[in-house]
């Protein structure tokens, strides 16, 4: 019996111990009791306090900002900048002058286009002109030659007799287009001042169209 009770005693003592540690470990962060588990460890030194300003950590790699690009660009001299300022001054004024040359040239050939227009509106107006000018003196010609068939075939004194009374530019168409062997009769039966008077004017309209005819042709200049 005295035995039992030591025995029992220390029994409850190791039972009391658990229970404290289980206690303890429950109570205690997992962190401060892995610390406190080991028996009577070296205390560690207090960490020491941190700066009010402390230097920010480094940033990873990947959260780092990219370096600025080297400045390694030289300064342009004053002498330098004021000559490139003056090519490209030229270059403005150079372009100025081309698009106004281009505008220029856009305007003269709108303009040529059309007076070539102009021109050729012209040219087929002349030429309608002239077909009717020709139509005109077919026209007429045809007028006078019906005349001088009807003189024509008529006796020559009746034919002297109304010659003696037609005005001067009528008779001297008349007597201008008819052949000779008919024109010769008519004229010997007219009365003989009408007769002299018609041929004078007859032979100034004809001396008058060979001049006008000879001053038309080309001249030929002699080797």
């Amino acid at each position: 019996m005295p035995r039992l009770l030591p025995a029992t005693m220390a029994v409850i003592g190791a039972l009391l111990a658990m229970k404290s540690i289980a206690l303890v470990r429950a109570a205690v962060p997992a962190e401060k009791v892995a610390v406190a588990a080991p028996a009577h460890p070296a205390a560690a030194p207090p960490a020491p306090p941190a700066p009010a300003h402390a230097a920010a950590p480094p940033l990873a790699p990947a959260q780092q900002p990219p370096p600025p690009p080297p400045n390694d660009a030289a300064p342009i001299p004053d002498a330098e900048r004021a000559v490139l300022l003056e090519l490209r001054q030229r270059r403005q004024d150079l372009d100025k002058r081309e698009a106004a040359l281009a505008a220029r040239e856009s305007v003269l050939a709108a303009a040529e286009q059309k007076l070539s227009a102009r021109v050729d509106e012209l040219t087929a107006l002349q030429k309608r002109l002239e077909s009717l000018e020709a139509a005109r003196k077919q026209q007429e010609e045809a007028g006078w030659q019906g005349l001088v068939k009807v003189y024509e075939t008529m006796k020559p004194r009746d034919a002297a007799v109304i010659f003696n009374d037609l005005q001067m530019s009528v008779l001297l168409g008349v007597l201008d287009r008819m052949k000779e062997a008919k024109a010769a009769p008519i004229l010997a039966a007219m009365n003989a001042e009408k007769a002299r008077e018609v041929t004078a004017e007859l032979a100034h309209l004809r001396a008058r169209r060979t001049t006008e005819a000879g001053s038309t042709q080309p001249t030929r200049s002699g080797g």
